[in-house]
């Protein structure tokens, strides 16, 4: 295996980097990386610069790790702004890191990403070496592999906590859908107690009195004055928090040409006019919600557009898991169930190391915690309660 470094989007090979991980996981594909690069999302001055080590064998690309080199925290859905702020109280430089994502995505998938002939128990514990390797060689404070997945988990977690060049484990909550095999949603909201169940079809009825209908469709049919319309609506969302959107009109554009049918729009519509939409991308068995937005106020319209409408969507795709998106316990009251996620960070500066360390171990208990409160208030029936 000879270790590589890539830092442009333009010199990832399609197919090779195609052939790694999970084909499924549609934020990793190469078509997903080359529209946020072309809509100017990631490289450039956009506070994403490509570090993506690879490992290469005769066959050609082997390994690669999707990392990122940061001047700042956003965009990442794993907070560490306090620990910036220590290092600079300190007079110390945070930034730039290292940081191993799907770029602005908070959803679990492959980090270490193996070709598909190759032992990933073995290949992937090599990319990681090299990984930190690269990090050290830069001179980075840190590397953060946010959102791995399971397998990817264990490589990482079996590299040891111990010493001070270790790896140190992070986990948060957020709440998610499973599909016990719903005939339809009627059958779906059967295993809620009455309460809920009630609550929740008056939120939908709701909906439905104001004349809202809906309507799917996937990136490869949708026309430009659609694409354009889920645009504008998501930015306002992200206006009303005083920022703009994370992806600009030529990104959204060139992911509904390139992603097809792994990009989906559910538009609400009343009277012949778009009201409000809810962006999500489909996995393999996983459908993610990524943004919304609505040009006025209505009641539950949030609730209905963005989860309720998801889970139809589900279950009539035989879709097994519905992830849609960070915080919110709102979530809970519509079958959502908290579920952890995870991330790992490897601390150059052995005294603040130690300092995280002792952190992480307090916040994950406050998580764990937190979850198994949470988890006492889901809608279902209790002998049906996950």
């Amino acid at each position: 295996m000879r270790a590589g470094l890539l830092e442009r989007v333009e010199d990832i090979p399609a197919d090779g980097w195609d052939a790694l991980g999970d084909p499924r996981y549609p934020f990793l594909r190469h078509a997903f990386l080359a529209a946020l690069a072309e809509g100017g999302s990631i490289g450039g001055r956009s506070g994403w610069q490509p570090f993506i080590v690879t490992l290469s064998d005769a066959r050609g690309l082997a390994a690669a790790a999707p990392g990122w080199l940061k001047p700042h925290s956003y965009g990442e859905f794993v907070f560490d702004f306090a620990w910036a702020q220590a290092y600079a109280r300190h007079g110390l430089q945070y930034y730039p890191k290292l940081v191993v994502a799907a770029p602005f995505t908070p959803a679990t998938g492959p980090r270490l990403l193996v070709r598909a002939d190759l032992d990933h128990p073995t290949v992937a514990p090599m990319l990681l070496s090299a990984l930190a390797a690269a990090a050290d060689d830069r001179g980075l404070s840190s590397t953060h592999v946010l959102f791995p997945a399971e397998a990817d988990r264990q490589v990482i977690a079996a590299a040891g906590e111990t010493g001070d060049d270790g790896w140190l484990m992070r986990r948060d909550c957020q709440f998610h859908w499973h599909n016990r095999g719903y005939a339809h949603f009627e059958d779906f909201l059967a295993g809620f107690t009455a309460e809920k169940r009630k609550k929740a079809r008056r939120e939908r009825r709701r909906v439905a009195e104001e004349g809202i209908t809906f309507r799917t469709v996937y990136g490869r049919d949708a026309a430009p004055a659609e694409v354009l319309a889920a645009w504008q609506l998501h930015r306002g969302t992200f206006l009303r928090r005083g920022q703009e959107p994370y992806l600009g009109l030529e990104c959204f554009r060139v992911l509904a040409r390139s992603l097809g049918d792994s990009l989906l729009f559910k538009f609400a519509e009343r009277r012949g006019a778009i009201v409000a939409v809810a962006v999500f991308f489909v996995g393999g068995d996983t459908l993610y919600g990524r943004y919304w937005g609505a040009a006025d106020e209505f009641h539950s319209l949030h609730f209905e557009t963005c989860y309720h409408q998801g889970i139809e969507h589900c279950i009539e795709h035989r879709i097994a898991r519905f992830e849609p998106g960070t915080q919110g316990e709102h979530k809970v009251a519509r079958g959502f169930v908290p579920t952890l996620t995870h991330s790992a960070h490897r601390i150059a500066d052995p005294r603040f190391r130690r300092a995280i360390a002792d952190y992480l171990r307090a916040e994950g208990a406050s998580v764990d915690e937190y979850a198994a409160g949470i988890g006492e208030h889901v809608p279902y029936r209790q002998e049906l309660t996950p």
